[in-house]
């Protein structure tokens, strides 16, 4: 008896090819869901270093402020060297050598707390001392590039004192009272640096900038 071959039909091929494309559309969708759950495992992991409680965000703030003042460090001898005022030099000598002692008390309060102290990079002080940078390189020497300096100085210094008061309450919540004395010691000279700067910035050097 002769064999029969059968030649699907257009429906019975159209169903074929339907299949298969469900079948790609299945696999597709199986890595996908298998990658979002890596890349949520992935998260959660970062996540594990995140802050639980308010002493977990103390301790985060301490060691940003930490690296932002061992930066302004390197950063301030560049604006003096730049200024052209000699008051204007002379305030910024004068905060070099106040931001050094901020370094030693950032020290001592993590030494209360019986921890060495950890510098963890501050993004938001980086952004300020780049955009000081760039001030610099991009005005001509003389009271313009000295209403610049100011500005950018004065930037650095509200950020600073936003960030000492708020780690002064925290630590007052804490009821850590030696980290909250020496960080009240520290905004109160941030306060008067940025006085000291509003104070060159309303004399002449804005005139003469004009």
């Amino acid at each position: 008896m002769a064999t029969t071959t059968k030649t699907p039909t257009k429906n019975q091929t159209k169903v074929s090819t339907s299949d298969s494309a469900t079948e790609a559309k299945a696999k597709t969708a199986s890595t996908s869901a298998t990658s979002a759950v890596k890349a949520a495992g992935q998260k959660e992991k970062a996540k594990s270093g995140a802050a639980k409680n308010l002493k977990d965000l103390f301790e985060d703030g301490l060691k940003d402020i930490f690296w932002a003042e061992k930066e302004l460090l390197k950063a301030l001898p560049k604006m003096e060297k730049n200024a052209t005022s000699e008051r204007l030099k002379k305030a910024i000598t004068q905060h070099i050598q106040e931001t050094e002692m901020h370094v030693q008390r950032l020290e001592q309060c993590f030494e209360s707390m019986g921890q060495k102290a950890k510098a963890e990079k501050c993004d938001a002080m980086a952004g300020l001392i780049e955009e000081g940078k760039s001030i610099m390189e991009e005005t001509e020497v003389g009271a313009v590039r000295d209403a610049g300096i100011i500005a950018a100085a004065q930037k650095v210094e509200h950020y600073e004192i936003a960030t000492y008061g708020t780690l002064a309450a925290f630590a007052k919540v804490l009821e850590l009272e030696k980290a909250l004395k020496l960080l009240l010691q520290t905004l109160k000279e941030e306060k008067k640096c940025d006085e000291l700067l509003t104070g060159l910035a309303d004399t002449n050097l804005n005139s003469k900038a004009e």
